[in-house]
């Protein structure tokens, strides 16, 4: 396993994305991440429905990370819609509560978490995202966190950015931000009918600003959500790199399934982020064996040459 405590200079630090888990998580991938030499995993959150036992075997495992719940990790729980179709009794039993829980100080949603030997800080965007421009499951977020509003939503991350302890923020949602295109297969398009429009949370978009305008600096925004498969054109793939002006890297990790299964070793998903001194040297994804070995990898971006799919 990677030491926090071992670095020589200049810093490089490994880091793993792990995109919507919908349960496909198992014994195997603690061990993959530790002979992968990864110093901190991202997970990008819908575990399952409010799949607790997903999100304690997560908790368990022993490798720093951060977490942020999706919508999925609310199902039962955020909507009217959802609480018709709960499985289970709300009286009796708080599933999104449990999760929470478990997941302790490590759940970076409207939270952050410092790295101090990493040199930098991840914070969280609002967790339990479905995205868009529509303010969603008011109820929910006044009862969990009291906001009702986006401007609320951005206050809330402004305070936070405000505690971290480094300079260097690294930006973890389950949706991704507002402005990364409107086109299906952008990184937070809309890929179901009507077809098109930015999905992605304008809250979210506003805090990389602020965090900006405040002399942080951003070198990766890591997210989930939107499935790279597209849901209207199957053969068809959304984009999952990005890079902008500032030099922000956002990464979609959204590999759903991410454990194949089918004839020899299953193979499991991670976005593969490599940093030096807190700049992105290196984004790619990848199909490990669990035995640790990459069976297939494709190179989204290098310091000097970046391409999407």
């Amino acid at each position: 396993m990677s030491s926090l405590s071992n670095f020589s200079s200049p810093r490089h630090v490994r880091i793993a994305v792990v995109g919507d888990v919908h349960e496909a998580w198992d014994g195997d991938d603690p061990q993959i991440l530790q002979k992968l030499g990864i110093d901190l995993v991202l997970f990008v959150g819908d575990f399952g429905n409010e799949s607790v036992a997903t999100v304690q075997a997560v908790a368990q495992m022993p490798l720093p990370k951060a977490v942020v719940l999706g919508n999925h990790d609310a199902w039962y729980t955020a909507s009217p819609w959802g609480r018709k179709k709960s499985p289970y009794d709300h009286r009796m039993e708080d599933r999104v509560q449990q999760q929470l829980d478990l997941l302790g100080n490590t759940h970076v949603g409207y939270g952050k978490l410092d790295f101090p030997q990493l040199g930098f800080t991840v914070v969280g965007s609002r967790p339990f995202s479905w995205g868009g421009q529509e303010w969603k499951n008011e109820q929910f977020y006044g009862e969990r966190y009291g906001i009702h509003t986006f401007q609320e939503s951005i206050d809330r991350i402004s305070t936070i950015l405000q505690t971290a302890a480094n300079k260097t923020i690294l930006f973890l949602g389950h949706c991704g931000p507002y402005g990364l295109g409107d086109r299906p297969e952008d990184p937070c398009g809309r890929d179901w009918q009507p077809l098109g429009g930015d999905y992605g949370d304008p809250d979210f978009a506003k805090a990389i600003h602020q965090a900006r305008q405040s002399g942080k600096r951003v070198p990766l925004v890591a997210f989930g959500h939107m499935h790279h498969q597209l849901r209207h054109r199957p053969s068809g793939h959304r984009t999952m790199f990005h890079i902008d002006s500032h030099g922000t890297c956002y990464v979609n990790a959204a590999e759903v399934p991410r454990i194949k299964r089918g004839v020899g070793s299953p193979l499991h998903h991670f976005m593969m982020v490599e940093l030096k001194d807190n700049h992105v040297m290196m984004v790619s994804q990848a199909w490990v064996t669990i035995h640790g070995r990459i069976h297939t990898s494709q190179l989204l971006y290098c310091s000097n040459h970046h391409s999407s799919l």
